[in-house]
């Protein structure tokens, strides 16, 4: 079966940096595109970053300039550069896949998703 699993997250004061590595099983992130997000209790999850098979990249508003999405050297692996990191961007950070083909995941798609990991910055 599909499995997408998280790793990197932890806790930083404001300022600092974190790098997310998401690697996948049963699933090709160099086949398709990979989105990162985040989720915060009480608020909607949101879309941070995506790459597509050709590497083209998108970021939401409140991370681009600070947040890098690539894929690793290493097959099925899809990292997140988090810089500059504030109080604002301490969530639960999702990194997911479409199901349907020739699709970016976004909050509404049908997503392989891994369990998530903790991205908590301090003031």
């Amino acid at each position: 079966q599909v499995r997408l699993m998280e790793t990197g997250g932890g806790e930083v004061q404001a300022g600092g940096s974190l790098r997310l590595s998401c690697t996948a099983s049963g699933y090709s992130t160099s086949d398709n595109c990979m989105g990162w997000f985040r989720q915060v209790p009480g608020k909607e999850r949101e879309r941070v970053a995506f790459i597509g098979p050709h590497d083209g990249t998108g970021y939401a508003d409140s991370v681009k300039g600070r947040f890098v999405i690539s894929r690793g050297a290493r097959k099925n692996l899809v990292n997140l550069q988090m810089n500059s990191l504030t109080p604002d961007d301490t969530a639960i950070y999702f990194c997911a896949g479409a199901r349907a083909p020739f699709t970016c995941p976004t909050t509404t798609t049908d997503n392989v998703w891994g369990q998530g990991t903790q991205v908590t910055v301090s003031s």
